[in-house]
Order: structure tokens, then C-alpha cells, then sequence
């Protein structure tokens, strides 16, 4: 029978800049006693926040939207509302989310938080230390929270990832019936911060989870791991983006296309000739 455990657990105090986040996570890991230890082939889903707190990742912003503009790459949609002006962005680590992953909650007044640098390579710097405290196979994924363009809500997804496989490829198997199958990847990943999401909670304290029962998906180094192997991997290639802009940027930009290849067409139209309309 197949069993899947995920447990939040304890004993994670306020982090500041500067703490030792692998400590810290070891060591509610070694004293809650209903974890039973740590196994071969146990993940951890660590929040981003807590990632971002000790990487010091506090800048001082009293205006939250300039600093959205700030981390902001590529505008991909944006929409007025009564509050303001919701963006949705590439930021500087390739990830289309709203407002570039900024947080101005549990941050101090007059501060906001920003996503870690590099999600994967402290992803990794965890998964290493923790393996060689523990002396086990275990993989560590860096979650936040995001919106899905066609549904409501929001869910977690992984930002960093070390030590495991982010993808379960079925590509070119065979189902039941013997089809092969041409399209399925299973972003597994994504469905472990998702689970993990549902007993960490927003605001329980408890900003890391274990997840037991995925030893399938553990790598036996994390040093080995190929780049398809980072949470880096999950985000779509540009030109096989087919949605690469919202609706109204979609419009703006091909109706200044339009306008600037009629001015062009004019610009070359012989002398006497009818202009053309723009």
C-alpha cells in the first residue's frame, strides 16, 4: 500500500539576517519526537520567506510599487482596481508571478522582503548540509505562493529545488491501454509544496514541512543533479510561451506594430499618391 506523510513541525523560532537556516531546520528536526528521525529519502519544503529572512533580503522600500519595479524584468499584465494596480511580472529569477514576489507582510514597517537571489542554489546549500548532518538521502524544495492564470485561488509552487527530481517525465511510456503518451510531465515539485502548503498554513509558525513517501524521486547526490533537476527547470522556455502577454499588452504592442508599419508604408509612398489612413 502506498502511504504518503506530510508534517509540519515545530520548534522553528523567528528567523533574522544572518541565521543559520540549516541549523535551525536541523534542529527541530532532530527533537520532534513524531517525526521518528529523519529517513532516506525524506523532503523538506522550506518556505521561501524564512529563506529570504536570513539571506537578509530586507530592503528598505516605503513605496512597495517601486521596489515591485525594481525586481520587475518584463511586464507580462498588468490591471487597475479600486486598490491600485495589480502587475503580473518575469522578476530577475525567470518567475512570472504578481508583484515580483515582493512581500511587505511580517516584514518591519518601512521594509519590504524580496525572494532569494538564487531559490536553487539555497535550495542546495540546505539539501548538503542537512544530508551530511543526518547522514541520509533527503531533498529540499523552496516554495512560495502563486496564482494560476485561468483559476482562482492560489497554491505553492517550487522557486528552488536540490536533491530530488522536479519533473516525473511518462513521456514515450505506455498508459493502460497502450497508448503512448506524448504530453505527460508531471511537475512533482509543485504538487509537493502544494501538499506541504495544506499543514504549514499561513500563519501557524511552522514554515517547514516533511514530506514521507516520495523515495522514488530523491537523488542519490545532489551534487550530480542535472540542471532539469532544479526547480529553474519548471519554467517555460520564452518561445514556447503561448501566452506570453496579457490581454491588454497583447493589444497595446500589436496595435503599435500597427501603427508604426503604416507610418512606415506612408513614409514610402510616392509623391501625389493618396496617404494611407493610420
Amino acid at each position: 500500500m502506498f502511504q504518503l506523510l506530510v508534517s509540519a513541525f515545530a520548534g522553528i523560532p523567528e528567523i533574522q539576517a544572518g541565521d543559520n537556516l540549516e541549523l535551525l531546520i536541523g534542529n527541530a528536526l532532530a527533537s520532534d519526537p513524531t517525526l521518528n528521525g529523519v529517513r532516506d529519502g525524506d523532503i523538506l519544503v522550506v518556505t521561501s520567506k524564512i529563506v529570504s529572512k536570513a539571506e537578509g533580503r530586507h530592503v528598505e522600500a516605503t513605496d512597495r510599487e517601486a521596489a515591485i519595479t525594481a525586481e520587475t524584468v518584463r511586464l507580462v499584465a498588468s490591471r487597475s482596481h479600486a486598490g491600485g494596480v495589480t502587475r503580473i511580472v518575469e522578476n530577475r529569477q525567470g518567475l512570472v508571478l504578481a508583484a515580483a514576489g515582493v512581500d511587505n507582510s511580517n516584514t518591519p514597517e518601512g521594509t519590504v522582503l524580496l525572494l532569494p537571489v538564487d531559490p536553487d542554489a539555497s535550495a542546495r546549500a540546505l539539501c548538503l548540509g542537512l544530508r551530511e548532518r543526518f547522514g541520509v538521502a533527503l531533498g529540499v524544495v523552496i516554495s512560495d505562493t502563486l496564482g494560476r492564470p485561468w483559476r482562482e485561488g492560489q497554491t505553492d509552487a517550487a522557486i528552488g529545488a536540490a536533491g530530488l527530481k522536479v519533473l516525473e517525465d511518462y513521456r514515450g511510456t505506455r498508459d493502460a491501454h497502450g497508448n503512448i503518451l506524448v504530453a505527460s510531465a508531471a511537475a512533482v515539485a509543485d504538487e509537493i509544496c502544494g501538499a506541504a502548503d495544506l499543514v504549514k498554513g499561513k500563519s501557524s509558525g511552522r514554515p517547514v514541512a516533511l514530506v514521507r513517501g516520495l523515495r522514488h524521486l530523491v537523488l542519490a547526490d545532489p551534487l550530480d543533479d542535472a540542471p532539469a533537476d532544479t526547480a529553474k527547470a519548471l519554467i517555460r522556455p520564452a518561445d514556447q510561451d503561448m501566452f506570453r502577454l496579457g490581454s491588454d499588452e497583447a493589444y497595446e504592442q500589436g496595435f503599435a506594430a500597427g501603427q508604426a508599419a503604416a507610418a512606415l508604408a506612408q513614409s514610402h509612398q510616392p509623391t501625389g499618391q493618396p496617404a494611407l489612413p493610420i
